[in-house]
C-alpha cells in the first residue's frame, strides 16, 4: 500500500532521541506560573485574587469572547501574585497568576460520564469549553470552537493528526504506544459531538509500534490508520487533510469548508480526561530533548512549570556548548531568551540544540535556483515573497499569498544560500497587522 503524502516539503534529519522512552510523571512544582494568554485568541478573564486558595482544576480565568479559553490552575495551592511576564512567543508582556503550592493536592473536578454517548453534542463541547482545552500540537486554538460544526457545514471526515514530523519531537509517539484505547474513546466522543462518521488516523511510516498499537485499538470502531509518507511538513492542517483525503483547503478556508475537522491525538487525550474523568487541562505530555540534554524523554508535566525546572529534572550538557534552547522543535519552534519563563498549554516539547549541530550561517546572496519553491507546501515563491517584503511592496506580497505562508520553514532549510526567507515573512506580517489595526 502507497504512503500518503502531499507536494512539497523536506525531510530533516529525524533525531528522535526520546522514541524509546516511556513516559514518566515528573514531580509537581512548588510555584506555577498561568499564562491567561494561554490559548490562541482573546486572553483569559482573571476571577481569583491574591490570597485566594485554590484546587487542582479550579477555574483562574474565564474565556473571554468566543475564540478564548477556560485557564485553572494546575496545583492546589494559594494564589501569592498577579503580574505582567514576558510572553516568548509574542514579545508581549502578558498577565500571569502565580500560584505556590501547599498541602496535599486536591482537585476540583467537573461534571463528568464514563457513558458518553448518553451526553448530547452540546453537553460534550460545553464540557470541552469548561475544561479550557486547546489545541495541544502547538497551535493552541479553542477544542470546543473547532467541535461547534456550523449549521450550513457538514463534519464528513474526522483526522487525528499523529503526525510529529518536526525532528527530535516523540510525545505523540509515545501517547498513542502508552494510551492507545483512552485516545480511540476520545476519537469516539470527538465523532459522537461532530457527527463525523468515519475517523483516520494519520500516521508517518518512521512509527510502527504506534501504528500497529493504534490499528489493533481501532478495529471494531469505524477509525481507519492513515499511513503517511515521512515528511516534514505532514503535520500541518492543510497537507495532512490533502494526504488523507485528496481534498484541497482554499485559500482563507478551513478545513470544515471540505467537510473535515482535524485534532492533534494529545487533544484527543485531553477530550477523553476531561469528558470521562472530570479533568480540566492542567497537564500535557511533552518531549525534553536535543543533544544538549542529559538524559532525553517523554513526561507528564503540570502547565505552568518553568522551563528550567523541567531541564534540570533531565540535565543539560555544559552551557558553553548550548547554542539555543526551544520552545516546541527546530522548524518552527520559539528560542526561549530565558529559562525561567514558565510553560504553556502548547509546549509539546524542549529542545536544546548544541553548537555543533546548529549551521553557522554565511548568507549569501540568492542565486535563483528555486529550490524553494520546489519545496513550499503551500505553493508560493518564497523568493519573490522575500523580495516583495524587504522592499515593503506589502500589497503586492500579499497578493503573491504571504499570508497563506504558515512559516514552515522548508524555504529556508533547503536554501543553498543559507537565506533566512521565514524571518522575512514573519516581520512583513507583522507589519502589515500593524498597519490593519491603525486603520480607522
Amino acid at each position: 500500500m502507497s504512503l500518503l503524502t502531499f507536494k512539497g516539503g523536506v525531510h530533516p534529519p529525524e533525531k528522535k532521541l526520546s522514541e524509546n522512552q516511556s513516559i514518566k510523571r515528573l514531580p509537581l512544582p512548588q510555584t506555577v506560573f498561568m499564562y491567561t494568554s494561554n490559548n490562541l485568541g482573546a486572553p483569559s478573564k482573571i476571577i481569583v485574587s491574591v490570597g485566594d486558595k485554590v484546587k487542582t482544576g479550579q477555574l483562574i480565568a474565564q474565556a473571554n469572547g468566543l475564540i478564548s479559553a477556560n485557564l485553572h490552575s494546575s496545583v492546589t495551592g494559594e494564589v501569592v501574585e498577579i503580574k505582567k511576564l514576558v510572553n516568548s512567543a509574542t514579545g508581549m508582556n502578558d498577565d500571569v497568576v502565580v500560584i505556590n503550592r501547599d498541602g496535599e493536592e486536591e482537585w476540583e473536578l467537573l461534571e463528568h460520564s464514563e457513558n458518553f454517548l448518553s451526553m448530547s453534542s452540546e453537553q460534550i463541547v460545553d464540557t470541552v469549553k469548561q475544561a479550557g482545552i486547546v489545541g495541544l500540537g502547538g497551535a493552541m486554538f479553542p477544542a470546543h470552537v473547532k467541535m461547534m460544526i456550523p449549521k450550513d457545514k457538514k463534519a464528513e471526515i474526522l483526522i487525528i493528526n499523529t503526525a510529529e514530523c518536526e525532528p527530535y519531537i516523540t510525545i505523540d509517539d509515545r501517547i498513542m504506544i502508552e494510551y492507545s484505547e483512552k485516545i480511540i474513546t476520545g476519537i469516539r466522543i470527538i465523532m459522537h459531538a461532530t457527527g463525523a462518521r468515519k475517523a483516520f488516523i494519520g500516521i508517518e511510516d518512521n512509527k510502527p509500534s504506534s501504528y500497529e498499537c493504534m490499528k489493533n485499538a481501532a478495529k471494531d470502531y469505524p477509525i481507519e490508520i492513515a499511513r503517511l509518507k515521512t515528511k516534514y511538513p505532514q503535520g500541518a492542517e492543510k497537507q495532512l487533510i490533502y494526504g488523507v483525503t485528496k481534498r484541497e483547503v482554499p485559500s482563507g478556508k478551513l478545513p470544515i469548508d471540505v467537510g473535515c475537522v482535524v485534532f492533534n491525538v494529545s487533544t484527543v487525550y485531553a477530550v477523553y480526561d476531561a469528558v470521562v474523568n472530570g479533568r480540566p487541562l492542567v497537564e500535557r505530555g511533552i518531549s525534553l530533548t536535543g543533544e544538549g540534554v542529559k538524559n532525553p524523554g517523554n513526561f507528564i508535566f503540570r502547565i505552568g512549570t518553568k522551563v528550567s525546572e523541567l531541564l534540570d529534572y533531565v540535565g543539560l550538557i555544559e552551557e558553553d556548548k548550548i547554542d539555543r534552547i526551544i520552545y516546541g522543535g527546530p522548524m518552527m519552534g520559539i528560542p526561549l531568551s530565558n529559562v525561567e519563563l514558565p510553560t504553556f498549554k502548547g509546549n509539546n516539547a524542549i529542545t536544546v540544540l548544541t553548537k555543533d549541530v546548529v549551521d553557522s550561517r554565511q548568507v549569501k546572496p540568492c542565486i535563483r535556483c528555486s529550490r524553494c519553491v520546489h519545496v513550499c507546501p503551500m505553493f508560493l515563491q518564497p523568493y519573490l515573497l522575500k523580495h516583495l517584503s524587504d522592499s515593503r511592496q506589502y500589497d503586492t506580497a500579499i497578493e503573491n499569498g504571504l499570508m497563506d505562508c504558515m512559516e514552515c520553514g522548508c524555504c529556508s532549510y533547503t536554501c543553498p544560500s543559507d537565506i533566512d526567507l521565514v524571518k522575512s515573512f514573519k516581520t512583513a506580517k507583522k507589519v502589515i497587522r500593524a498597519m490593519k489595526q491603525r486603520r480607522p
